[in-house]
């Protein structure tokens, strides 16, 4: 025997970019956004605080490009930051392509 009753649940509807204040929404009505976060753990100045930031494409790839920015300027004297390092710098964070699916198809790198 089926019993139904209406239920009321929460749903994400929208999520927000916290820097630009856009909606991460797409065309076809999915929810397209990166999330930042931290957790900040005993003997770290931070011990206890949580982060969650939610970025839209735009504002993700911003901030990719001001980490690897910084880590140029890091690392600008060091030894090891040669061609190598550089091309490694163009690839940083990325670990698949062509994964559009979510399931770990694509080429990893």
């Amino acid at each position: 025997m089926k019993i139904i009753e209406k239920v009321e649940i929460d749903t994400v509807t929208d999520v927000m970019c916290d820097v630009c204040l856009c909606s991460t929404r797409v065309a076809n009505d999915g929810l397209e956004f990166a999330t930042l976060q931290a957790h900040w753990g005993y003997g770290a100045k931070h011990d206890g605080e949580r982060y969650e930031l939610h970025l839209c494409e735009s504002c993700f790839f911003s901030t990719v490009a001001n980490l690897k920015q910084e880590r140029r300027i890091q690392n600008l004297f060091s030894d090891e930051f040669g061609i190598e390092a550089c091309e490694q710098n163009e690839k940083f964070g990325l670990i698949a392509t062509d994964d559009y699916f979510r399931d770990d198809r694509g080429s990893n790198l």
